[in-house]
Parts: structure tokens; C-alpha cells; sequence
């Protein structure tokens, strides 16, 4: 019998898509996981000032995501940076983008200490965000279809409007609370007690 191969797909998830639902399933599937964990560090590194919504539903709408789906699990963490993040998984799942980003020498005390996070990661699983290229040994390989919804989807968009591109109880959270789409309304939201 093999092993249990395990995916991590680090991010914030804010909110989640059905571009990050669709990521960890083509990751499943092109990488042989059995599981992929959305991992949210509770200060995302350089995204410290993310205050809304409330973490706590942020997580709250995460957890339903996952009980919908047997293949995601979810794991919140004090740890911000990805090498530690990702410790002991078979896979790390990133952007093209923030692979790159993640290789920038602001984040390190100097290039050795970079290389040497860049040896700890696990096996990187890379899908495309313009204009960074991706070594094809470790980009997934996408349909015409699944490539416009990457390209297209993401949480910025879907946080200034496109409804359609936030995951099923994003959509519900946000329509009762207007956690994403409006502040004001939110903020009555949470001062009413949720």
C-alpha cells in the first residue's frame, strides 16, 4: 500500500474562489494527492493589514468549504513563511506569481538564507499567473478551459463585485453579511453579534 501523498496550498482565501477549489482538485488529480490542506497563517505575511472581514469568519467560511469537499482539510497557523508552512508535505501549491515573490531577497536575511528555504520547500506545484513563466516540470498542465478560469478568477475581482467568481458559501456569507462587498454592512453584521 502507498503512502497518503499530501498537498499544502498556502494563502488567505479572501475570499475563497472556485479558482482555489478548482487548483487543489487539478493538483489532486496531476499530482496523485490524497488530500490538498488550504493553510491560513492568521497574519499573512505581507498582508498584515487584512482586517476584513473578521478572521474568524474568514475561517468560518473556510471550515464549510472543507466539510463540502472530502479532498480539502484546513490548517491555521502562527507561521508565515511558506518553508515552514509547508514542512513535512509532499507538495507545496502556488501561483506563478507568488513563486516569484517568494524568491525576492526582501523576505530573507540574505541570499544564503533564501537558498536555503528554497531547498526545504516540498516539490513546488505551480499553476500560471501572467506574466511570470513556469518551468514546465512543475506546472500543471491545463485545458484551455481550466486556464481561463485561473486567469480570469481571483479573490481581488470577486471582492470588487464578480459574485460569481467566490465559492458557494463565500457568496452565501458575503449576500447575508456583505462581508467582502460591503464594509458598512458588515460592520452592521458584526456590531448586531453575527
Amino acid at each position: 500500500m502507498t503512502s497518503p501523498r499530501r498537498g499544502v496550498y498556502p494563502g488567505s482565501f479572501n475570499p475563497p474562489t472556485i479558482a482555489h477549489i478548482a487548483i487543489a482538485e487539478i493538483a489532486a488529480e496531476q499530482r496523485g494527492l490524497t488530500s490538498v490542506t488550504l493553510a491560513v497563517s492568521r497574519v499573512a505575511l505581507a498582508k498584515e493589514s487584512v482586517v476584513v472581514p473578521d478572521f474568524d469568519d474568514r475561517i468560518a467560511v473556510l471550515e464549510n468549504l472543507v466539510d463540502e469537499h472530502p479532498l480539502l482539510e484546513l490548517f491555521v497557523t502562527d507561521l508565515q513563511l511558506l518553508v515552514d508552512i509547508s514542512e513535512g508535505f509532499d507538495t507545496v501549491i502556488l501561483g506563478a506569481d507568488k513563486w516569484h515573490q517568494i524568491q525576492d531577497l526582501s523576505f530573507y536575511a540574505d541570499a544564503a538564507a533564501r537558498d536555503d528555504a528554497m531547498r526545504r520547500l516540498p516539490t513546488p506545484t505551480l499553476f500560471p499567473r501572467s506574466p511570470h513563466p513556469v518551468d514546465p516540470a512543475m506546472a500543471l498542465q491545463l485545458t484551455p478551459e481550466q486556464q481561463a478560469l485561473i486567469a480570469n478568477v481571483s479573490s481581488s475581482a470577486a471582492r470588487d463585485g464578480n459574485l460569481d467568481f467566490m465559492a458557494p458559501h463565500a457568496r452565501e456569507f458575503d449576500a447575508r453579511s456583505g462581508a467582502w462587498t460591503d464594509r458598512s454592512r458588515y460592520a452592521r453584521y458584526r456590531s448586531a453579534g453575527s
